[in-house]
Order: structure tokens, then sequence, then C-alpha cells
């Protein structure tokens, strides 16, 4: 064999041939490594779903690797001798291969840095990891927008990406002379629904994906989610084609809507391509050239335009800034003192509150959720109810086919939970059960009243919004965003107060929408063993 110069580590989303890991690769002296790992789905008890994309996609990136000559070393989740961790599957085959240097593209994870530079240093090779040119900007960039800011701001960070990328603009100007459409993006459907919707993009599963998803319901057969309606794209073509669609069919009409739900209905007009984009299966500057080409042609209006390319643009590069300045601490912070467990029917979808049962059984089902379903459902409710936010962040990155943890945990502890104190969102996104029936028909078919905050039909949401003022009452009163719903709290009586609390207290035991006693725990987190083999 000839001497193995590079070995070019590619993880599970970094599914992109035009990698800075790839640059100057010779595959006369050069090979690339992959390995799928258990550790990556037991780390937190990683959905079916979940698993089964990263897993198909993994070997579909495989197949174009071979099919472009590059020498490949790929082992397989079901493989003779699979060491179960990252970590330690690279350490084996390092001692195998003997390769002069590692070469890696920078791991969008802390926990998989820290383990690459462990198994680096015990191995005495070079670690040669490369700028990720997946995004508009580099961490370093982010960094010094930061420096000297007493605060961060999505909307700053934002109209720098605007002006800098050139991104729907008239010469120094915005496009329509706004920023943002927020105001225009907020509609709820009318009583009649959202009429005839675009079907979601589909990609039938082929025979490796059929493989993988044989695989995946038989190593683990305890996480939640379900594989029967497999439809995610996991190559680079399916993730086109996907973006097409999109563009063609439901861009036009996303705006307006983007915030708003529909019962049984979990695609609506969103793009569903967050998955793909996190694999590096799309880039993010296609995606946004694409979105504002449309504009330009006039098939699609500038407010959903622009709402979809803030996504991108701005609140996709800004999480992640957020994050990698951020860590590790980042990860321990809990701004609330929150200490609840998550409830157990979050894994299950056995409650008897509609919009968390239609939000939390499409998860399941699907690994998907849109925003508003992610933040004021499933987020809120975790928040007011003063889960561990660790716990929160564990499920979201459990469930969700696109969570990867560089944009899922800003988004989770910042936004949905304020366990930063404020460094994501300005004030907690609080809010009654009013805002859901606002925002959905959910209501109408729920046994609980919006309307309510305390006594037997009680909305949870509008009792543990009022019980979550109570208990952080002096803390909100220093927030100028949060002056008026603190001085709402004010004009509640002793009684009153006491009757809330003693709702909140009956939610939190199970007694209140929870439809029954017997509920699957949480799956286990870690197996120990696959946790030692990451350390450095």
């Amino acid at each position: 064999m000839a001497e193995l110069r590079s070995l070019v580590v590619v993880l599970g989303d970094q599914l992109d041939l035009e990698a800075s890991a790839f640059d100057g690769f010779d595959a006369g002296c050069d090979a690339v490594w992959m390995a799928e790992v258990a550790e990556e789905s037991t780390h937190v008890a990683s959905s079916l779903q979940r698993t089964a994309l990263f897993l198909s996609a993994m070997r579909h990136f495989a197949a174009a690797l071979r099919e472009a000559g590059l020498p490949l070393h790929y082992t397989a989740l079901d493989a003779d001798g699979n060491r179960g961790s990252l970590a330690a599957q690279l350490r084996a085959d390092i001692a195998t291969l003997r390769p002069q240097r590692l070469v890696v593209t920078a791991p969008g994870e802390w926990r998989i840095l820290q383990a690459l530079r462990g198994v680096a240093e015990s191995s005495g090779l070079p670690l040669d990891i490369r700028e990720d040119r997946h995004f508009f900007g580099s961490i370093r960039e982010f960094a010094a927008h930061a420096k000297g800011r007493k605060s961060l701001r999505l909307e700053y960070f934002y109209r720098e990406q605007r002006v800098r990328h050139r991104v729907l603009m008239d010469g120094k100007e915005p496009l329509g002379g706004e920023w943002n459409f927020d105001a225009d993006n907020r509609a709820a459907f009318g009583p009649e629904g959202p009429g005839r919707l675009p079907p979601r993009s589909r990609f039938a599963p082929d025979a490796i994906t059929r493989e993988v998803i044989a695989l995946v319901r038989e190593r683990f057969a305890s996480h939640p989610g379900r594989l029967d309606d497999f439809a995610w794209p996991v190559t680079r073509e399916q993730a086109l084609r996907a973006l097409h669609d999109f563009i063609e069919h439901r861009l036009p009409h996303f705006g307006r809507h983007q915030d708003a739900m529909w019962p049984g209905e979990p695609w609506l007009f969103h793009a569903h391509l967050s998955a793909a984009l996190n694999l590096k299966l799309l880039n993010p500057r296609e995606v946004v050239a694409a979105a504002e080409a449309a504009y330009h042609a006039r098939r699609a209006p500038l407010a959903s335009v622009e709402g979809f390319v803030r996504q991108i643009l701005g609140w996709r590069e800004y999480v992640r800034g957020i994050y990698w300045t951020q860590m590790p601490g980042y990860l321990e912070r809990n701004a609330l003192g929150a200490q609840e467990d998550l409830p157990a029917w979050y894994w299950s979808g056995d409650t008897d509150m509609a919009c968390l049962r239609d939000a939390i059984t499409q998860t399941l089902q699907h690994g998907y959720a849109h925003h508003i379903q992610r933040l004021m459902v499933t987020g809120l409710f975790a928040q007011m109810y003063g889960v561990q936010p660790r716990q929160v962040h564990a499920w979201y990155l459990a469930v969700y086919v696109d969570a990867v943890e560089w944009v899922e945990l800003p988004n989770t502890l910042g936004m949905s939970q304020f366990a930063d104190g404020g460094l994501m969102a300005s004030k907690p996104y609080v809010a009654t059960g009013k805002y859901i029936e606002r925002m959905s028909p959910h209501c109408a078919g729920c046994r609980y009243d919006p309307a309510q905050r305390s006594g037997d039909s009680a909305c949870p949401f509008t009792t543990l919004y009022w019980d979550f003022l109570m208990r952080h009452e002096a803390l909100l009163a220093k927030n100028p965003r949060m002056v008026l719903q603190v001085k709402n709290l004010a004009r509640m009586d002793g009684p009153q107060r006491a009757a809330v609390v003693q709702r909140a207290q009956a939610i939190r035991r199970g007694d209140v929408g929870c439809r029954s006693k017997t509920l699957r725990a949480a799956p286990a987190e870690t197996d120990p063993l696959d946790l030692q083999e990451t350390l450095p």
C-alpha cells in the first residue's frame, strides 16, 4: 500500500463534494474516511426518521465519492468490529491506515470538534481544520460583528448581511423600502382553512434507503418516531428538486401565512429544506439566489421572498455565530432556574391539549414541525412549565430530522426557553392560549378554554402563562418589553393568584393535560461506553 498522506474525515452532516476538506485532494495519496456509529443516535435518543435520514444520505454520498474515483474507507453501522463511536472508530482506523495527517472541514458541533482534537492528539497526528464554506460568513466575521456590542440582535446582523452580499437590495437601500415585512407575514388562515395545498416534495425510498430503514428499525426499535412515511431527499439531485418544487409551488404563498397552523396539515407552504441544507446537500447561496430570482421574475411577492431569505441569510447564520462564540458554556445556561422534568408525553403525543397533540404527533410521524409549532407550541409550553433547558434541548435534538446542535441549541435554549437570559431574544416568548386560538383552530376542538386561567376548563397554556409571570415577576419587571404584561399581573388579587398556582401544580403533577398515567419514559440518553469514547 502506498503511503497515505491525508485522511480526509467527512462527517454525516458534511455531504458536499465541494467542501474545503477536499481542496488539494490527490487520489494517489489521499483517502476519505466516513463512519456510521451508534453514538450519534444514542447520545440523545435520535428519532427513527432522523437516524434513517442521516444514514441514507451518508450512504448515497459514499456512492457519489466512489463514482468520482475518490478512495474511501467507510464503516457501516452493522459492520463487524464497528467501535460504536466516532472517536473510537477513527482511532482504530488510523492505526491501520497510518496517515500522515487528518483533514476535516470544521465540524458543526463542539462535542465532535473536541473528539477529533482528542483523537489527533492521542494518535500524534496534525489535524488540519478548514473553514466551512457552506455558510455566507465565518465565525470570525460574526465575532467581529459582535465585538463591543452591549447586546446582539438579529435585525442588525441581518441588515449587514443583506448589504454585504447584495441580496434584495436596490443600491444601498432594501428593495421595497423596508428591511423586513413581518407585518405582512403573520396572518392566520380564515375559517375555511388553507385551501388546496401543494403537495410535499416526496422521494420514494430506493434500495439503499430501504436497507437503512430496515436496519434502523431493528437497531433502534426503542427510539421515538415512525418510518412508514419516510420521503426526505437523501441526495444532492433530490435536494435540488425539492428546492425547485418549493420555489415554484409554495414560496409565492409562504410569507403571509408562515406563522399559521392548521390541524392535520404539517407541511402547508413551508420549504422543508432545512434538513437538506444542514446535511450540506444544498448550499444556502443557491437557495437564497433561487428565491431572489423568483421575485425578480415576478413569480413570488417580495414579502414572501424576504421572509424566507431572512431565515437563511439572517437567522441561520446568526444562530451559528451565537453557538460558536458562546460554547461550551452555553449548553449549561439556565437563567430562569428551570428544573422540572420534560413531561413524558412529549415522547408519545398522549396529551388532551389539541395543539400539542397535533404538533407532537406529526413530529414523531415525520420528524418535522414548522417554526411556530416549535417556538409557540412545544417550546412555549416547556418554558412556562419550567422544564430544565438541557432536557428540552435533548428532545429537540432527538426528534427533528434537521436537528444539528449548532442550529438547534441556540434556537431551543436561547430563543425558545430564554435560558441564556436574553442573549438570543430580548424577552421571553410567552403567551396565553389565546395566541394559539388566534393562529389556528385547535382551540375549537379542544376540551380547554384559552380564555380561562384557573378552574377545570382552564387552558394549561393560559394557566402556566400567569404562573410564569408570578414566578419570575421580579426579573420580568426589569425588562422594558415585559412591562405591560407585569402590569396586568398586578391586577390579580391573592385568591386569583392562589387559584392559578393550584391549577399549575395540577398540570405539573400530570393531573391535567396528560391522557394516560402510564406513558413511556424518555429514552435513555447515553450509553456510558459511547460517552467515554468521545472524551479526548
